[in-house]
Formats: structure tokens, C-alpha cells, sequence
């Protein structure tokens, strides 16, 4: 009888241990994520409000992130640890020499994804920096011309409504505060657009347009996933569902390799 209980009770400890092993191991991390954002300036409100709503969606997801706050340690051995990379606002120049081309190769070789927003795409020639000439076609060609420095509202049309970026993004929604960028060109015929923005509802309105803007695309000329996201100044932007949603998706989405 003794050895039955003991057989019994050594068989439930068992069962026990194995579900508290099998429990721990479904919640080890599933990826690694560096997030390079700006620590000053008029994006730091934006990079505050995104820190911890990017850290409760790894927490939820089975995910890390790292931060930088510049490239200074950006090499190939550094990316090559990182499943998604994040541009949090951080501009395309004050980069290294190596550091471009340690990017470069992790995009042209799709070692990861990439997500970039709104400050990222701020190509020309800046503080006595020359356009970054790669990361401009990266981007569909383009380069910066112009913006709304007192903001407007807006309306977002997203135009590919079955791309996993837009799952439970609404067929349009509107961004309350934002600069609005134009460029030199429209990067349509370079890109995947997903969502653009609808000039005609701009509030208050403005002369600063470019006729076809869009606002979120992916380039499927490269390796990597990738997508960029114009929008990513005001720190509401966090309470904004749509919002939320196609930034969530995007992460998701581009940290799955092709």
C-alpha cells in the first residue's frame, strides 16, 4: 500500500514540475528588438510616451528590446543579435561610415526588419550632413521638402485594407496633431503604399501639399521587411487606437523574416 501512495504521489509531483517546465519554456523570448530613438529635441515628448507602450507590448508578445539613443555602437555583429530594429525618430544622418554600412547589409541581406517613423525619412542635407543616398531609395527616392510647423489634423485613407499591417486598422481615422510631410515626389511608384494621407481634410487647412501623399508604404525591393510610418510626432498618438494597432501590427509583421 505504502509503495502505491509513494508511486502515486511521485507521479503528481511529477506531472507537476513538467507543466511548470512546459509553462516556463512557452514564455521565453521569441525575439529581440533594438529601438535607436532620440533623447532631445522636439520628438522627445513622443519617444517618453513610446518607451513604456513598447515595453508593455513585449511584455505581452515574448519579446525584448534594447535602446540607443545614437549610432555610435550600431556594427554588423550588434544588429546581426536583433530580429526588428526600430527608428524611433531618429534621423537618417550624423551615422557612421560603418554604421550606414552595417545597416545597409542587414536590410539588402533581410538579417531583420525594420520599422521606421516619421523623423527617419528627413532626407536631404542636414547639419552639414549629405543625404544618405542608399537610404533615400530605401525609402522610394524621395527627399524632404517641406513641412507644417504649426501642425494639423488630419485624415488617414488606408488604401491596402487586406495587408497584415492594417488588420483591425480602420478604413480611414484621423490623426489629430501632426507635421505633415512633403517630399520632392511621391514615393508610389517605388512603393507598397498602405495608407496615405487626405490633403483636403487638413485642419486648419494648408498650401503646404504634394497632391498624392501617402504616409505608410513598404518598400519589397529590399530583403527585409520593412514599413514606414510618417506619423510620430505628438505623444497622443498613443491613445490613438488606429494608431496603436498599425504600429503593433507592423512590429509583429516585421519581425517575421519573409
Amino acid at each position: 500500500m505504502k509503495n502505491s501512495i509513494t508511486a502515486i504521489t511521485l507521479f503528481i509531483i511529477s506531472f507537476f514540475l513538467h507543466e511548470s517546465c512546459f509553462g516556463q519554456a512557452s514564455k521565453k523570448t521569441k525575439f529581440k528588438v533594438l529601438v535607436l530613438y532620440e533623447n532631445g529635441g522636439h520628438h522627445l515628448a513622443f519617444s517618453k510616451a513610446a518607451k513604456p507602450w513598447l515595453n508593455k507590448l513585449a511584455a505581452g508578445n515574448n519579446f525584448t528590446i534594447d535602446y540607443i539613443e545614437n549610432t555610435k555602437t550600431i556594427n554588423e555583429s550588434l544588429l546581426n543579435q536583433y530580429r526588428l530594429f526600430i527608428q524611433l525618430d531618429y534621423p537618417p544622418y550624423t551615422w557612421s561610415e560603418e554604421s550606414m554600412k552595417a545597416f545597409q547589409k542587414y536590410i539588402n541581406d533581410g538579417r531583420g526588419g525594420w520599422i521606421g517613423l516619421h523623423h527617419a525619412a528627413l532626407l536631404g542635407e542636414f547639419d552639414g550632413y549629405p543625404i544618405w543616398n542608399w537610404f533615400s531609395d530605401f525609402m522610394g527616392g524621395i527627399r524632404f521638402v517641406n513641412y507644417i510647423p504649426d501642425f494639423a489634423s488630419a485624415k488617414v485613407i488606408v488604401e491596402d485594407k487586406v495587408h497584415p499591417v492594417m488588420k483591425g486598422v480602420p478604413a480611414d481615422f484621423l490623426v489629430q496633431k501632426e507635421e505633415w510631410y512633403t517630399y520632392d515626389k511621391s514615393p508610389r511608384k517605388n512603393v507598397h503604399v498602405l495608407a496615405s494621407v487626405d490633403e483636403s481634410t487638413y485642419q486648419p487647412d494648408s498650401k503646404i501639399k504634394m497632391g498624392d501623399h501617402p504616409v505608410v508604404w513598404t518598400n519589397e525591393h529590399f530583403a527585409s521587411r520593412n514599413v514606414y510610418i510618417f506619423m510620430g510626432h505628438s505623444p497622443d498618438l498613443f491613445n490613438n487606437k488606429a494608431y496603436t494597432a498599425l504600429f503593433k501590427n507592423a512590429i509583429l509583421w516585421a519581425s517575421n523574416k519573409k
